[in-house]
């Protein structure tokens, strides 16, 4: 039991740590206010994580099987990403001046929402977890039953959580050796990555479209 909650404690964190929008959004939060909203985007993205792995365990993710519902997801990523994109590449270019001792200037609940928003409005991460949770669940249940599939699903957002913790350290610490002109390039950087991911979104969503369409 012990060895197989380490190994799904594992897989949280397996889970996580690939660079993706979240993580792009976590360190560019992070580095301009700080560890709490570096954190906040990581727990806001495992909120919506929670959501979907109770859609999974309930049976209902099979809605997202339909072209239109596929399009309308692939439709909000592009949208949420490509603003988030453009917000951080303005934000960049207008004003950079981060007092590093100074209290956040962005609002904890505001970097919660950012990684809520990049989390459930991602596709892909819809059928990432459709794929891996789906399979994890169906093989836990078969074998040991329902309690102990929670119990090892439990074992995965901890792995989650930690990971999160230790990215928002590590950024935390790391943006004070940063100067103002790395933290603005940082920024636009940033921006310029969360476009890139919603432009191949933006694309899945054309190619959905004419699926519809013929």
């Amino acid at each position: 039991m012990i060895s197989g909650l380490f190994s799904y404690f594992v897989l949280g964190i397996s889970l996580s740590a690939p660079v993706g929008p979240i993580n792009v959004a976590q360190i560019n939060k992070g580095i301009k206010n700080g560890f709490w909203n570096a954190w906040l985007v990581g727990i806001g993205a495992m909120i919506a994580d929670v959501f979907m792995m109770l859609l999974i365990y309930f049976g209902i993710t099979s809605v997202f099987e339909y072209e239109g519902v596929k399009l309308t997801m692939w439709l909000l990523g592009f949208i949420t990403l490509s603003y988030l994109g453009y917000d951080s590449i303005r934000k960049a270019s207008v004003n950079i001046s981060v007092d590093l001792d100074a209290q956040s200037k962005e609002s904890l609940g505001k970097s919660f929402l950012s990684g809520f928003l990049i989390a459930v409005s991602n596709p892909l991460n819809i059928v990432f977890w459709i794929g891996i949770y789906g399979s994890m669940l169906t093989s836990v249940i078969n074998k040991l039953g329902t309690e102990e599939a929670l119990l090892y699903s439990t074992a995965i957002f901890v792995g989650i959580t930690c990971w999160d913790l230790f990215m928002a350290t590590i950024i935390h610490f790391g943006r004070k050796r940063l100067n103002l002109n790395v933290l603005k390039w940082v920024s636009i950087i940033a921006g310029i990555v969360l476009i890139g991911f919603s432009l191949t979104f933006g694309y899945q969503a054309i190619k959905s479209m004419l699926s519809l369409l013929s």
